[in-house]
């Protein structure tokens, strides 16, 4: 079975995700892994989808997620590219040890934890992200008390798995996120 489009993968979120924060999330993620499909070569398309359904079963079973979507997508014939990326993010959660072996998967994990400090920061300061300076999002990233719940060991994780030094990232994430103003 092909890939969605990206118009009938976001009327699959919708059907399994009510939460307004969570769709936001995942249209952060799946923008911040376009960007790096297009900056690094990859299929744009997968990995855009690969962000915007990562956490596609968050809602309906947050103390099993990722289980249930990765049976999901393995039932609805997705690629195995996207199946891993999906069980990396979770790596540490739930049981899952899978660490990133790809560059979709090391994206994944780079870029979903972070989009949390974006929102967070973009609420107390509210400025469109393409605004945003680097330096700022890297101090509130350095600062444990902001976005607490935000695993930035993860993020360095990905980061590390990806090639891409963390200043790096953030610089790329506001570039790519500039685009949902």
């Amino acid at each position: 079975m092909p890939l969605p489009t990206k118009e009938a993968a976001t009327a699959l979120l919708h059907q399994h995700v009510a939460n307004d924060y969570q769709r936001l999330h995942a249209v952060m993620v799946a923008t911040a892994m376009e960007g790096y499909a297009l900056q690094l070569g990859e299929d744009p398309l997968l990995w855009y989808l690969t962000g915007l359904l990562h956490d596609i079963d968050f809602d309906e079973h947050p103390d099993t997620h990722p289980a249930p979507s990765l049976q999901w997508f393995k039932d609805w014939g997705y690629p195995d590219d996207l199946i891993h990326a999906v069980e990396a993010h979770a790596y540490g959660y739930h049981g899952f040890t899978t660490l990133p072996r790809t560059k979709v998967a090391a994206a994944l994990v780079a870029c979903d934890e972070i989009s949390g400090i974006f929102y967070a920061y973009r609420k107390m300061n509210p400025v469109r992200y393409g605004e945003m300076k680097a330096s700022s999002i890297k101090k509130k990233f350095k600062d444990p008390g902001f976005a607490a719940k935000i695993d930035r060991g993860t993020i360095q994780l990905g980061c590390d798995h990806l090639g891409v030094p963390l200043d790096d990232h953030i610089a790329n994430l506001v570039r790519f996120l500039a685009v949902l103003e």
